[in-house]
């Protein structure tokens, strides 16, 4: 079931990027970067192997897969800027994110901001959701585009290199079609599981808070 799921999605995102270019790559990009765990893992390496072809520029499109993240990261920052704190203070027992961790967060991101959403940019999983408590720490807006976009080029431009020469062996070594399809297995899983015990302890711990 799994080994399909990815197969339909990396259909998807791979006919995405192929009909749309450059602002394929741009909203994929954004998707993931709006909290919503759109492996890419799938999405520059494809963009890697269009390079190789031809169609696409490295750096330019390490760039767009970065404008992607800037994009994506207003929803998700917008929410934690202005509906981060009053929502954990009168719906705390509902919510994933209790007081004590909002105050925890907002000297975290006071102390570290810039620090931690460029490292943060640079690890699976926790790149995709780094806007959100970026925005109820309200680090200061512009520090965290540019800090996302730095930390952005470099994931993506790698996960595009890896692709471009990918595709430079994909017709001479079969083997290769074979490991490229397990690793996006390894990473999907790792995504669904990582997604599953972050929302599993989670709902654990928003019984110990309660409104006041």
């Amino acid at each position: 079931m799994l080994s399909r799921t990815i197969a339909v999605l990396a259909a998807w995102i791979t006919g995405l990027i192929s009909a749309a270019g450059y602002p394929g790559v741009v909203l994929l990009m954004a998707i993931e970067s709006a909290c919503i765990p759109l492996p890419s893992e799938i999405i520059m390496p494809f963009a890697g192997y269009l390079v190789y072809t031809g169609r696409f520029h490295l750096y330019a499109v390490a760039a767009v897969g970065a404008l992607g993240c800037n994009v994506g990261s207003l929803a998700a920052y917008a929410v934690g800027y202005y509906g981060g704190r009053p929502l954990v203070e009168r719906y705390g027992s509902y919510l994933l994110l209790s007081r004590r961790e909002l105050e925890h967060t907002e000297r975290f991101f006071a102390r570290y901001g810039g620090a931690t959403v460029f490292v943060a940019r640079l690890l699976p999983v926790v790149r995709t959701f780094i806007a959100l408590p970026a925005g109820v720490a309200r680090m200061p807006q512009g520090r965290f585009h540019f800090y996302t976009f730095a930390g952005s080029f470099p994931w993506c431009l790698g996960l595009a290199w890896v692709g471009m020469k990918l595709g430079e062996r994909w017709d001479t070594d079969p083997r290769l079609r074979t490991w490229f399809h397990r690793f996006d297995l390894a990473i999907v899983t790792a995504v669904v599981a990582a997604a599953v015990w972050f929302f599993r302890s989670r709902w654990k711990q928003r019984i110990t808070y309660r409104p006041s």
